[in-house]
């Protein structure tokens, strides 16, 4: 079916970036597998072709356009399972913070990088003792001079070993009460003295996308790498959940829909006592209702697409797309194995991967259950504040 949230150009630049996507990209990941990391020329290479903050400010080398056009390339890059190369974390979850809050200097100084690929970015939030209460972060900043001294470790980092910035949110007032009004944005330099690479971590899936363990050792980081003020990390980061989470619904739709498609084509071509087993009223059933759901879900992100291009603030319905076209994901990642039967659990056939790939999804970027948390107080069902 159609779907009408594009312009001709749009569709113009969707042809643009399949056409890159399927030369330049896709013949990458099986490399990107094997080694648990994207490499840095792939990330020029995106930068060179305008594929990296299509949406940033044209000032700093951006296109200046809506995000549709990121949606695009997510949607792009799904379609090959090029997971590695996370240019949706780079470009359009942690970019905007450059963008949105960062000073003059700070725009001059990175953005241009950012969106060329010679400065790739990371987020730091998860620690090792906290998940999905960012208010209660333990990494501390403390004010020496013209410096901050950060002290703690983040876990589970995208983009950890081979990003050159990294947004660390740590605690500059420690005693504050509430808690999260203690929490501030640092811009932490790879190269800063104190700045430690833990280890690469071992994944079930998303495999060729690095994820890692960072140290912040009486890491010295210059005053004038405070993200707005202190104290205002919290609210950045609630402002910025909203996109992060369409990020999410985005790609795990155009997964889903990827998914089906191949099984489709492997159902059509196996067979079984004498017939292609897509004749099945099994198969045929399982697979119209998974494309409903494909469908369905489809239509629902388009309108978030839409609304978030008008900035409206819907953070309950990015909330419900995040959390259900996630566990969609692994729904119809666990079907699609089952209909190819044995060779479905061999890592030859994409389906293997797709199952893998899709347990983190309702992880990541708030559990699933707290997107449900979120809805439940949206709706008002929770009094507390």
């Amino acid at each position: 079916m159609r779907r009408d949230i594009f312009t001709e150009e749009h569709e113009m630049f969707r042809t643009q970036v399949r056409r890159f996507v399927e030369t330049e990209i896709a013949p990458k990941v099986p490399e990107w597998n094997r080694n648990g990391m994207s490499d840095r020329a792939s990330w020029r290479k995106m930068g060179e072709a305008g594929f990296l903050g299509a949406n940033a400010p044209a000032e700093y080398g951006g296109a200046g356009v809506d995000f549709i056009y990121d949606a695009i390339v997510m949607e792009e890059m799904s379609r090959v399972r090029a997971h590695g190369l996370m240019m949706s974390l780079h470009s359009d979850i942690c970019m905007p913070y450059i963008t949105s809050f960062g000073n003059a200097q700070q725009k001059k100084r990175y953005l241009p990088g950012t969106i060329s690929g010679e400065i790739i970015l990371a987020i730091a939030m998860t620690e090792p003792g906290t998940g999905s209460d960012l208010a209660a972060v333990q990494t501390t900043a403390r004010r020496d001079g013209d410096n901050y001294v950060l002290n703690g470790a983040k876990t589970f980092i995208s983009n950890g070993q081979i990003a050159d910035l990294i947004i660390v949110v740590c605690k500059t007032d420690p005693k504050a009460n509430p808690p999260h009004k203690g929490v501030s944005l640092m811009l932490v330099e790879a190269t800063s003295p104190g700045f430690v690479r833990g280890r690469k971590l071992d994944k079930l899936g998303l495999r060729g996308q690095d994820t890692s363990e960072l140290f912040f050792e009486d890491c010295r980081v210059p005053v004038g790498n405070l993200l707005g003020h202190e104290g205002q990390g919290f609210k950045m980061l609630m402002q910025n959940l909203q996109q992060e989470r369409l990020c999410v619904a985005v790609a795990s739709i155009a997964s889903c829909r990827r998914t089906v498609e191949d099984t489709v084509a492997y159902c059509q071509q196996r067979r079984a006592f004498g017939q292609p087993i897509a004749e099945f009223q099994n198969t045929q059933f399982k697979l119209a209702e998974m494309m409903t759901e494909v469908e369905v879900g489809q239509a629902f992100v388009d309108r978030l697409l839409v609304a978030h291009v008008r900035h409206d603030e819907i953070v309950a319905e990015v909330s419900m797309a995040k959390w259900w076209t996630t566990d969609l994901q692994k729904k119809i990642s666990s079907q699609c194995l089952q209909l190819h039967g044995g060779y479905g659990f061999m890592m030859e056939y994409p389906v293997a991967t797709d199952y893998a790939d899709a347990a983190v999804q309702s992880i990541y970027a708030g559990t699933n259950e707290i997107m449900k948390v979120i809805i439940a107080r949206k709706m008002g069902l929770d009094s507390r504040k």
